[in-house]
């Protein structure tokens, strides 16, 4: 049975539940009064009520119409609650708080600006009378049960009567240790949180010394028609005769917890003063009055939980006088009542000394925010995102307001509010007063079922993860119901000031959420055609900046030079380029190395097995994506012959298996290439083929002298002749078969491939590259001197002990490299509506208007078809003060251009693999580490390191 109640006390119900759970009270308690003599039913009866208890209920106004109508839930309600999926926050009405009253106008009037007045939250006063009752209750021949009752009658000051119920808000001043306030949870959590900032709170404490202060009550709410006024009644029961307690018919509390109700409730002079800010109670007064003028009976008594925070228990010294022993359990039980407020028994409560006095102040305020999140499976890089945006101070002071207001259901493009809802309450769980780290299951869950790249546990990008997730708030939070279409107009010969004020009035008219308000900002984007020098002007938002990380160091490279003018021998050349540069500065570095001719052009390939794995042709590409163990190889070609295909020659000799015997073709060396214009028979391929391959010739006098091959002779130079010879006639392929080069347009070099020497030979050149794989005979391997082809060095030879240097720059250094011009690529061509074609412009992007809240993204990780790299570059950046007036094309002088570092998410190791962490700045200039779970204390100093990747500022 136990784990029967353990398991409803997990469910979690909806509204419409939560209404038919009272209706389901209401019709019951009478039912279960005509079978109270029977005793088979006694048990029965307290079963369920005590199944009841374990169902969440809250203090809401609750339609009257469903409460006395519900006979069954209705098919799309019943699929609301029997789906799988149904693990959104609810958005009924939160919990309420009963606080001092001083403690939340202190507060109010610093949120809200009130003036020590109530701000914006106008109150209705109510004035308190309580009573205790202790009476006996008869269970069976063998238990009975005592039952102690507080009774408090609320009466409204100044009620009219109306039929509305409309009642006056009075002025919060002149408070004392009897006023309380009634107020909802999100007010709670604010005030709490203003309290704890107001504070020097620099340590932690225990869970149990944060929530000292905090219990909840189990309380029944009614109307009384007599008084016109509200009735609570707060009950706790006892045993008398057995240890054994059973279920209750009314929620009961705990002794402790009944004790200080007693000594909150149960004054001993003047009148306890009760405001509600949270509204719900006058909402409670007009629900009943239209019950009572509609069927003459007010509704029956709710269920519900109060929560209880801040109520000083020293007034225990006050009331002393007023408890009795016949209010202790040991005494003989009573029948009846004792009013409060002025006329009592001075003995009633003496039994409350026997508890400890606790600490009543709210002085002792904790450290709040500092509580970890569960990494459940390779979750950390959502952690270290999440802690960083629920440590924004304005996020954080707008979810725990009643952000629910800003709810956008109709937004096809957002997320039916899940999203936000889902945040909101992971935000509350993380601030709430004594928390302990939480795992954010349901948040994932609901992130998956809209972004299911972020489903299952393997590891992401933390960057990309916040994007999508600052998107996603913004479309459920959006306050534009319905998008207006906004036509672009034409802005030529029209300032910057008044194009960028009318682009952004064009964003906000539809998008206007608390996303907006804090994260974006507005650049100016200039494109300038090469040709014709036509500007384009926009103007764009921005939810965050991406910036590269510019090196300030030298990286050396080592290629091969291959030249293709039948002369020239391989040369490896070493160059220095700056460790961010584009394949230009390579190519202009090699350029000035090998002294490459006007006329000439290089074609660098990278080089593996005897193939090319591909070829750097795009300027503009990074060669920091370049590995050290790469082999790379710089072609020297003829500009004018670039319209011509391209021959790659891949060389191929005969091997025999040691395991089978089997006679194989590997590939060896160093692809050769050459541009070829004249390619309508196979000798002008092998003539352009031993052109490439003269340099490689060996000596005469290192060959031996058993040459009879056709072809092959030597003159008094020492050097062969014959096979340069480019008008020899070409003798029968049957007589030099076995001593001269095959080739094919397959690596199979099956005969159907095979590239005869005198006849015509189609061959398809529509991708501009041909290859052509070269047979070796063994009588060429020893004519040629393949080992210059066969070996080649790597790009950077790294020794075993070397020591990385780390490489160092500064923030605003990444800031210039964003922000300066630079041509577009060929994958990114602008169509130029003056030359009505497409161009490769330069591009140019300026500031013009930042947000509140600035994030700085530092790109680290590069990508490619052929190579990824992650950056390892340590980032100074500034932490008091990013001044970025210097970087603004449009300076506003009511605006501040500086800001301050509040929060950083670090990624420690390499490519695919790592894991993140988050440095928040939290309470007076102190920083902690998030480390998932656990949370730690570090210095300013520590936040500085090269894992540093997604920056988070703050507007001073």
């Amino acid at each position: 049975m136990s784990r029967s109640l353990g398991s409803l006390k997990r469910l979690r119900i909806p509204p419409q539940l939560e209404a038919f759970n009272f209706s389901l009270y209401h019709r019951s308690t009478s039912f279960f009064s005509l079978l109270s003599s029977l005793s088979p039913f006694r048990l029965l009866k307290r079963l369920f009520f005590k199944t009841l208890r374990y169902f969440p209920v809250s203090f809401h106004r609750m339609d009257s119409s469903f409460l006395f109508s519900l006979s069954s839930p209705s098919p799309s309600f019943a699929d609301d609650v029997l789906s799988s999926d149904y693990s959104s926050p609810s958005s009924s009405p939160e919990p309420l708080f009963l606080v001092p009253l001083r403690w939340w106008t202190d507060a109010n009037a610093a949120l809200y600006g009130g003036g020590g007045g109530c701000g914006e939250n106008k109150g209705i006063l109510y004035n308190v009378m309580s009573r205790l009752s202790n009476k006996e209750l008869e269970m069976d021949d063998f238990l009975s049960e005592v039952e102690s009752e507080i009774v408090l009658d609320m009466t409204r000051v100044g009620d009219t009567g109306t039929a509305q119920g409309e009642g006056v808000s009075g002025s919060c001043s002149g408070t004392s240790d009897l006023s309380l306030a009634l107020i909802s949870e999100w007010m709670f959590l604010r005030a709490f949180r203003w309290h704890n900032d107001t504070k020097d709170v620099g340590a932690f404490l225990a869970a149990a010394d944060i929530i000292q202060d905090l219990f909840s009550l189990q309380i029944r709410l009614s109307f009384s028609c007599k008084t016109d006024s509200l009735i609570i009644r707060i009950n706790r029961k006892v045993s008398r005769q057995s240890s054994f307690s059973l279920a209750s018919l009314y929620p009961d509390n705990e002794l402790r917890d009944f004790d200080r109700a007693c000594s909150i409730f149960c004054v001993d002079s003047g009148m306890l003063e009760i405001w509600d800010f949270s509204g719900q109670t006058n909402q409670f007064f007009m629900d009943d009055r239209k019950l009572l003028s509609d069927f003459d009976q007010p509704r029956e008594e709710m269920i519900l939980e109060l929560q209880v925070y801040g109520v000083a228990e020293a007034r225990d010294n006050k009331r002393e006088k007023m408890i009795t022993d016949q209010c202790k359990i040991e005494a003989p039980p009573i029948s009846g009542t004792m009013t409060m407020n002025g006329s009592m028994d001075d003995e009633l409560f003496s039994r409350f000394k026997q508890s400890p006095p606790l600490d009543g102040s709210y002085s002792n305020a904790c450290a709040l925010g500092l509580t970890g999140l569960y990494n459940l499976g390779n979750t950390c890089f959502m952690n270290s995102a999440l802690q960083c945006l629920v440590h924004t101070r304005e996020l954080v002071d707008y979810f725990l307001g009643d952000f629910r207001k800003d709810l956008n259901f109709e937004n096809p493009l957002g997320m039916n509010g899940k999203l936000a809802l889902t945040f909101g309450e992971l935000l509350r769980k993380l601030w709430a007063p004594g928390a302990t780290p939480v795992a954010p299951r349901i948040f994932k869950s609901v992130i998956a079922g809209f972004a299911p790249q972020f489903g299952g546990y393997s590891q992401h990008d933390a960057q990309e993860f916040l994007a999508f997730l600052l998107d996603g708030l913004h479309e459920d939070l959006d306050r534009v119901k319905h998008k207006p279409y906004v036509e672009v107009k034409d802005v030529d010969g029209h300032l910057d000031e008044e194009v960028a004020d009318e682009h952004w009035r064009n964003h906000l008219a539809r998008n206007d959420s608390i996303i907006v308000d804090l994260c974006q900002g507005q650049y100016r984007s200039t494109l300038v055609c090469p040709v014709c020098k036509k500007l384009s002007i926009t103007f764009d938002p921005f939810m965050y900046l991406s910036l590269p990380l510019p090196s300030t160091t030298m990286r050396k490279m080592t290629l091969t030079i291959f030249s293709t003018d039948g002369i020239t021998l391989p040369l490896p050349v070493t160059v220095a380029v700056p460790r961010d540069g584009t394949l230009s500065d390579l190519v202009e570095a090699l350029s000035v190395a090998c002294c490459l001719r006007d006329d000439e052009t290089l074609l660098i390939a990278e080089v593996f097995d005897g193939s090319v794995l591909g070829y750097l042709e795009e300027p503009s590409g990074k060669i920091d994506l370049i590995r050290d163990q790469a082999h790379l190889v710089a072609y020297r070609m003829l500009k004018e012959s670039q319209r011509s295909p391209l021959f790659v020659f891949r060389h191929l000799r005969e091997e025999k298996s040691e395991f089978t015997g089997y006679i194989y073709c590997k590939k060896f060396g160093v692809p050769l290439l050459s541009r070829v214009s004249n390619f309508s028979e196979g000798s002008e391929i092998r003539k352009e083929f031993l052109k490439l391959l003269n340099p490689f010739v060996m000596p005469a006098e290192e060959l031996s002298n058993d040459y009879d091959c056709k072809g092959i002779d030597t003159n008094g130079d020492g050097k062969i002749e014959s096979i340069l010879d480019e008008d020899a006639d070409i003798e029968p392929e049957s007589e030099i078969d076995s001593c001269d080069f095959q080739f094919y347009l397959n690596e199979s070099c099956w005969k159907e491939y095979k590239i005869e020497m005198n006849n015509p030979r189609p061959i398809s050149v529509s991708s501009g590259i041909v290859n052509v794989f070269v047979s070796w005979p063994k009588k060429m391997l020893e004519v040629y001197d393949t080992s210059l082809m066969s070996v080649l060095p790597e790009v950077h030879k790294s020794t075993l002990f070397s020591r990385k240097y780390q490489e160092s720059v500064s923030l605003y250094k990444c800031l210039d490299a964003f922000l300066k011009e630079e041509p577009l690529g060929p994958e990114d061509m602008w169509y130029c509506p003056s030359c009505k074609t497409h161009r490769q412009a330069s591009k140019k992007l300026d500031l013009w208007r930042l947000p509140e809240i600035l994030v700085i993204h530092l790109k680290r990780f590069s990508y490619n078809r052929y190579f990824r790299n992650k950056l390892e570059t340590f980032v100074d950046f500034p932490i008091n003060d990013f001044d970025l007036s210097n970087y603004m094309a449009h300076k506003n002088i009511h605006m501040s251009h500086h800001y301050m570092l509040y929060a950083v998410s670090n990624h420690q190791g390499g490519m695919g693999s790592g894991h993140y962490t988050a440095f928040i700045q939290h309470g007076q200039n102190r920083w902690y580490e998030f480390d998932d779970s656990n949370v730690f204390h570090i210095s300013e100093e520590q936040t500085k390191t090269s894992s540093a990747y997604v920056l988070f500022y703050r507007r001073i």
